[in-house]
């Protein structure tokens, strides 16, 4: 990589780190073009040279999360013994991502995308995000034929309706009232839909 590479890369990486840590702690309402470039250090006209909007910059932050989503969730599961029950802590480590940061959540399922770029993207990206943690165990169950490929697919769409609703009642009405009632109801529906594949 040349130094004019190396050097867009760094800057850009500021004002990405910079909404970052505003969307975790804020959400998307504390982001502004000024608020952003105030938290990198450098100026509101210097961010325009390197993203055409806060909504490009928005889209670059909506791919981190989900690595780091990714790397949250595989460090909670590395002791999980492979198949069923790794899934089933990865989506319980992915629910608690999100109850750590709900800036984030906020960013992935409550603001409408028409506000984002690169609109089918992101969507992608959001939509395959609960998948795309347990991708890898997912596979690794077919392959060891501990689930039949076939319903694979449902169960995938039970979890993310189930993950999603649970978190959309917790994080907006506290429905359960406790995090400890929340998290043990929702271990109790993730069996209740991995149940089937154990048989």
């Amino acid at each position: 990589m040349k130094n004019k590479e190396l050097q867009e890369k760094r800057m850009k990486d500021y004002f990405i780190q910079a909404a970052k840590g505003m969307l975790k702690g804020e959400g998307l309402k504390s982001l502004s073009v000024r608020s952003i470039a105030d938290q990198a250090g450098y100026s509101f006209a210097t961010m325009y040279n390197y993203f055409k909007d806060v909504n490009e910059l928005v889209f670059h932050c909506v791919n981190d999360f989900q690595e780091e989503c990714k790397v949250f969730t595989t460090d909670q599961a590395k002791k999980s013994p492979r198949g069923i029950s790794k899934v089933k802590t990865l989506v319980l480590a992915y629910v608690n991502y999100f109850v750590e940061y709900p800036g984030i959540f906020e960013l992935f399922y409550l603001e409408r995308v028409a506000n984002f770029g690169n609109k089918q993207t992101i969507i992608n990206v959001i939509s395959t995000s609960l998948d795309s943690i347990c991708e890898d165990e997912w596979n690794y169950c077919i392959s060891k034929k501990l689930v039949k490929a076939e319903s694979v697919d449902l169960i995938k769409a039970q979890l993310r309706f189930t993950v999603l609703g649970m978190l959309l009642l917790y994080m907006n009405r506290r429905v359960p009232s406790s995090y400890a009632e929340f998290i043990s109801q929702a271990e109790v529906q993730v069996d209740a839909l991995l149940a089937p594949l154990r048989d």
